[in-house]
């Protein structure tokens, strides 16, 4: 059927609203989960993933982290994940790691500040003022997240195909429009659909196993047709060669793996 994405901010019953549409439609749900499979795949602490996915650039920068790597590893693992179909994800990015594949849906849940600081305020036993401010920062962290590796808006409408203001909407409204939504045909996976998804999720797992040696190459794939392209010298390009022969005989989906120096076509490339 399809693969949902569900974005929102803290406290915004996104978790709630992600669970009971999992538990409605029969889907699996997965947040933290894409974090567990990407640390043990990849033999990364969770810790630093938690931290890729959440703290502030220049933080992570101070910090010597390599975000864009951390975030490799989790697309990786997130693209494998899906590739059945039938999921509700409800981690941070679903709506841009996601992209190209038609029979996502991307869903945006937003709330009041105040309902939001309310809730944090209950749970944490702080003063509101002091809970819209934690938020109002939190906020901001993620957009200049999002900003920094992607290049946009996590509040831009156009990154997404329905979004739900619950305030007035109870949690079963929401659940409600969701599948509705998920159940029209535009959303339905299809042969074409679900290659394209095969194919990203081939192109993530071959860019994480080359971070090593070029971090900055982009990777097309179609029909399990491979090309690396690296802009990082003639040395980098006979490293990634090597890799390449390794990696065809390790990966059966893999039908072909070229190596080309130079860039990628424009739009194309994990």
């Amino acid at each position: 059927m399809a693969i949902i994405t569900i974005s929102r901010g803290s406290y915004s019953r996104g978790k709630e609203v992600a669970e009971a549409v999992a538990a409605r439609l029969g889907y699996e749900c997965i947040s933290r989960d894409v974090l567990l499979d990407a640390s043990k795949r990849f033999n990364i602490p969770e810790v630093k993933l938690i931290r890729a996915i959440h703290d502030a650039p220049t933080l992570l920068q101070r910090m010597g982290h390599d975000r864009s790597a951390y975030m490799a590893y989790i697309r990786s693992a997130l693209t494998w994940r899906v590739r059945e179909d039938n999921v509700v994800y409800h981690g941070l990015a679903g709506h841009i790691l996601l992209q190209g594949v038609s029979h996502v849906l991307k869903v945006r849940i937003i709330a009041d500040i105040e309902n939001r600081a309310a809730a944090e305020a209950a749970r944490e036993g702080i003063s509101l003022k002091k809970a819209r401010e934690l938020l109002v920062k939190d906020d901001e962290e993620r957009r200049r997240w999002s900003h920094s590796l992607y290049g946009k808006d996590p509040w831009d409408s156009h990154l997404y195909d329905l979004i739900l203001h619950v305030k007035k909407l109870r949690t079963e409204d929401a659940v409600e429009f969701i599948c509705q939504a998920a159940n029209l045909p535009q959303f339905h996976a299809t042969e074409a659909s679900r290659q394209k998804l095969e194919d990203l999720a081939l192109a993530c797992r071959i860019k994480a196993a080359i971070l090593d040696v070029d971090k900055d190459a982009d990777i097309t794939c179609e029909y399990g047709n491979l090309i690396v392209y690296s802009q990082a010298g003639e040395r980098a390009v006979r490293q990634l060669e090597k890799r390449a022969a390794a990696l065809l005989g390790e990966i059966p989906a893999i039908n072909n793996l070229e190596v080309h120096e130079g860039k990628a076509p424009a739009g194309a490339g994990a």
